[in-house]
């Protein structure tokens, strides 16, 4: 539709038609312009119905326009069926319940947005479970599993998503309301007319593997297998119908479960192996190699591995069977393991493949397309064979992984899909594996379903006349052709809208370096391929992505809906104004640049990186936001107060109402808030009175403010951020004592930078060197980067590493106290500075408190406190620097318990900013604030960031510390 005044009354006549949200603006349209597949379509307009009238409503007005309709779940799909150029249906914002839930009969009623994991989360206290379980259980949705037939791992057990269908509720296109079931319940006019006059094809005409999803499941209709109507409408990619409800079958779950994962040579190997497995009965058989796992997982060795999962009322009885199995199955080693946080993580090894599959080893990009295909399992291994020769013979590389026990392999290829020879090639080889994959006796697709990326090859595998009845029974659901054309049934071609074609074809001018993206930012956009893991509603363990989307449940606030606008906006053909666009800059606003995707995502999108790079151009030359000045340069307002020594004043200043309200509002600060009070005395002051006061030794060059304490140990060099200099210096001082008692000699950086080269003893005074230095202090430029300001944040960076060049002549650790601040030094800093090489120095030098004690003090004892724990791990702690060396510190004091995942939701500069409290205090709640409440009495709140620790005493009236903190007051 190109006509305008058309376009203008398509939407009109349906906001007048829905009583649900339609939305034709440019955000919208953007964020569903992709699933996880390799295709882009840009459609009109998204409507989000509120129940089955509204869809009725939605298709009627889009049918006066001749307006094709896609329905659209969780937006996970692989191969493209979730993207469409007309109306798209949002499920996820309203139509999300489970309606029912009935554990005597075991069925569930669900509405097509519910996330799966809902499900799960309600049938779990009765002792039951939904069968099919997506990698993407998180965040995909019923409709979108009904649609596609989705598996999962545990199919061997409980087969598909069409296994546990019994009853739908459908809208055909024409608005006539159904509900397929068994003996041809629920069929449309002219479709049992149609199949019954092809019953010999549909006895003979499909393949008999388990795992079989390209095509429609006509054979459902056949008398013998009951006539499912339900069954057969499952896996048609919203061409037939829109799914409104269903009824499902829900399984009992085993009460206790044993993971044997079996080490074999290689994927063929393992391969072979699954089958002969069957006969005893597993939950899941499924496989990966080695160059999909992560060098530090704790598994068997060897070059690949099942994962096998048995059930059983007691963990004896599961166990038991893991054990038979390892004893049938001819491994080079293996494991059993029974305790269930051992195996989740375990299991999120597997389920993180579909993410980290999309990188090759090298780093080299690698795409879907072939993502799923399925053969008999007995053939498995001669398949993958076979498979990895043609990728040979393309010059292609790939690493598969799986549902082994069912056949069906996952696999992302390195195709090269940004040039003409390249799309030529990927072409020809999705031929020649169409051919391969329909020798071998198996489906185009067993599992995301077909789409664009599979639907043209289908009458390789069933040959011209079955599609044919494919397409006759397209029409018998939807004469107009209205749902979802171009998949399935008069397909697009593979190699059509692919969504690279319309992103710069030469590399963007931007300010880091991104060093893993070949310094491409558009490599670094298309990281996110849409598998969505930042969309999940709840987080477990240390997890922390994403928590904006968490506390609005909005796309356009997930990672991957930000990385969906960057892509728009590079791509220039819905988002237009480039870095000037409004949409962006609204969509990362509430970005916490917690890191957490840079960890968390599968694929490493590094969310808060990106903000940085838009804010410092969309501001370039422009006035920027109150609180960009305010807080954006703190330190040079902290240094103020410090050289004034005026803190009484302006805390004085800030506790009065009128004053402090009018100080937010010119700075940009919510009302809510409270302005922190700045120290009295600065860490450095305090250091330098100490100094005084006792012997010194060496420092770091001229007016370093350096000098040793007390120790004979190693030498190592205290940072004293922003945030421990000016706000709480009692967190430096503490761990001024506890490396000293560890038997460490700390010093601090330098001030004063001499202008020649330093003299050996670094305590010259001589009249030339003091003429020519210059003085100023170390700072990691955090504030500047999180607003963008990134020239400002080279030019305080490169002082810094001018004043640090004597520390960096030693092989003295620079142990950095706030989180936020290590995380900067360690990998802003020398992806910022990608052409000084004194950054990445720097950064190799950065420790925490905890690693510096572990590396550096390894035969310190820590006073032991036999406390319980409660708080959370910093955000940047988790995604950048580990805490592995905190977990084992806490451990040796006697510091029992786990800390939550998630982000306190200050995060620095955002919860104080303008609009961001109530998001701020979501975030909070999320984890932190429950955490705290429900933790056990006498238990210390460890909280290593000043953010942290910020938002606990102003939304919990609670005093959280530094380890350091707690660790100093043990000592007496």
């Amino acid at each position: 539709m190109t006509d305008l005044r058309e376009l203008r009354e398509l939407r009109e006549g349906l906001r007048a038609a829905v009583r649900g949200e339609v939305d034709f603006g440019t955000t919208a349209r953007a964020l569903t312009t992709m699933d996880a597949s390799n295709y882009r379509r840009v459609p009109l307009g998204v409507v989000a119905p509120r129940d089955a009238d509204d869809v009725a409503a939605a298709l009627s007005v889009c049918r006066t326009y001749g307006v094709p309709v896609v329905p659209r779940g969780g937006g996970t799909s692989i191969a493209g069926q979730a993207t469409g150029t007309g109306v798209v249906l949002d499920f996820t914002r309203h139509m999300n319940r489970l309606l029912s839930l009935d554990p005597e009969a075991r069925t569930a009623v669900v509405q097509p947005g519910l996330v799966l994991d809902r499900l799960q989360e309600a049938a779990a206290p009765h002792g039951l479970r939904f069968g099919p379980d997506p990698s993407t259980h998180g965040r995909c949705t019923l409709g979108g599993m009904i649609g596609n037939n989705s598996c999962g791992s545990h199919s061997v057990a409980w087969g598909t998503t069409a296994d546990s269908v019994r009853r739908l509720s459908v809208v055909t296109p024409r608005g006539e309301r159904l509900r397929p079931g068994q003996a041809w319940a629920g069929a449309p006019a002219g479709l049992r007319e149609l199949a019954e006059g092809e019953l010999a094809r549909l006895r003979t005409g499909f393949p008999e593997l388990p795992r079989r999803i390209s095509g429609y499941a006509l054979d459902a209709l056949l008398p013998e297998k009951g006539a499912d109507v339900a069954r057969s409408f499952c896996g048609s990619e919203g061409t037939l119908g829109v799914l409104t409800e269903a009824v499902v079958d829900l399984v009992r779950a085993p009460r206790a479960r044993a993971l044997a994962v079996l080490a074999y040579a290689d994927e063929t190997g393992a391969a072979e192996a699954a089958a002969g497995l069957l006969e005893h009965g597993p939950l899941t058989v499924e496989g990966m190699a080695a160059d999909l796992v992560p060098a530090a997982a704790d598994l068997p060795r060897g070059g690949a591995w099942l994962f096998v999962e048995t059930g059983g009322d007691t963990e004896g009885e599961a166990r038991a069977r893991a054990e038979t199995i390892v004893r049938a199955a001819d491994v080079l080693d293996a494991l059993v393991v029974t305790d269930p946080a051992r195996q989740r993580t375990l299991w999120r090894i597997r389920e993180d493949a579909s993410g980290t599959a999309t990188r090759m080893p090298d780093g080299t990009e690698a795409w879907p397309g072939w993502e799923d295909c399925a053969v008999p399992p007995a053939r498995l291994g001669a398949y993958l064979r076979d498979f990895r020769g043609l990728l040979a013979d393309h010059g292609l590389r790939g690493s598969p992984y799986g549902h082994f026990g069912d056949g069906c392999i996952h696999v992302r290829i390195d195709f090269d899909l940004l040039t003409g020879p390249g799309i030529a090639r990927f072409r020809r080889f999705s031929e020649e594996l169409a051919d391969l994959v329909v020798a071998h006796g198996g489906s185009l697709s067993g599992e995301h379903g077909d789409g664009q990326a599979r639907a043209e090859l289908l009458p390789r595998m069933y040959g011209p006349d079955m599609v044919t009845l494919f397409e006759r029974v397209k029409g018998v659901w939807d004469p107009d052709d209205l749902l979802n054309p171009g998949m399935l049934v008069r397909p697009a071609p593979l190699d059509a809208n692919l969504r690279f074609s319309v992103l710069p074809s030469k590399p963007v001018d931007v300010a880091f370096g991104y060093p893993s993206d070949g310094g491409d930012f558009s490599a670094a956009v298309r990281r996110c391929v849409g598998v969505a893991k930042c969309r999940t509603t709840s987080v477990s363990g240390p997890a922390v992505m994403c928590p904006s989307f968490r506390a609005t449940g909005e796309e356009e606030h997930s990672t991957r809906g930000r990385a969906r606008l960057l892509h728009e906006m590079l791509a220039g053909e819905l988002v237009t104004d480039g870095w000037q666009s409004t949409e962006v800059r609204d969509a990362l606003d509430l970005c916490l640049s917690c890191k957490g995707c840079r960890s968390d995502c599968p694929v490493g999108v590094d969310m808060a990186t990106y903000k940085a790079e838009f804010l410092h151009h969309h501001y370039a030359g422009r006035r920027r936001p109150a609180a960009h000045y305010a807080m954006g340069r703190l330190p040079v307002w902290l240094g103020w107060v410090a050289r004034t020594r005026s803190a009484g004043v302006v805390n004085g200043l800030a506790s009065v109402g009128p004053l402090a309200r009018v100080a937010k509002r010119l700075g940009g600060i919510a009302e809510e808030r409270e302005i922190p009070r700045v120290a009295g005395k600065t860490f450095t002051r305090w250091w330098r009175g100490r100094r005084a006061a006792g012997p010194s030794g060496a420092g770091f060059g001229a007016g370093a403010g350096g000098g040793d304490g007390a120790g004979t140990g190693d030498l190592v060099v205290l940072w004293p951020d922003t945030f421990t200099e000016h706000l709480s210096p009692s967190v430096g001082q503490a761990a001024v004592r506890v490396l000293e008692a560890a038997g460490l000699r700390v010093a601090l950086p330098p001030t004063l930078r001499p202008g020649g080269r330093p003299v050996g003893d670094g305590r010259s005074r001589s009249a030339a060197r003091l003429l020519t230095a210059r003085r100023g202090r170390v700072c990691c430029g955090l504030t500047y980067l999180s607003t963008g300001q990134l020239d400002h944040a080279r030019t305080v960076l490169r002082r810094t590493l001018d004043l640090m060049e004597p520390v960096l002549a030693t092989d003295a650790p620079v142990v950095v106290l706030e989180p936020s601040c290590a995380a900067a030094l360690r990998t802003d800093a020398p992806e910022l500075l990608h052409d000084d090489p004194r950054a990445a120095q720097l950064a190799a030098r950065v420790r925490t408190f905890a690693e510096t004690l572990e590396q550096y003090a390894p035969h310190w004892a820590p006073p032991v406190l036999d406390r319980p724990v409660t708080g959370q791990t910093h955000c940047h702690q988790h995604a950048v620097l580990g805490d592995t060396a905190d977990r084992g510190l806490r451990a040796a004091a006697g510091l029992t318990g786990e800390l939550s995942g998630g982000c306190c939701g200050l995060a620095g500069n955002f919860g104080f900013e303008k609009g961001h409290y109530e998001v701020s205090v979501a975030c909070a709640e999320d984890q932190l604030l429950p955490a705290v409440r429900q933790a056990p009495d006498g238990a210390v709140v460890l909280a290593d960031g000043f953010s942290c620790r910020t938002q606990l005493e102003q939304l919990a009236g609670v005093r959280g510390r530094h380890l350091a903190e707690v660790l100093a007051e043990a000592l007496g």
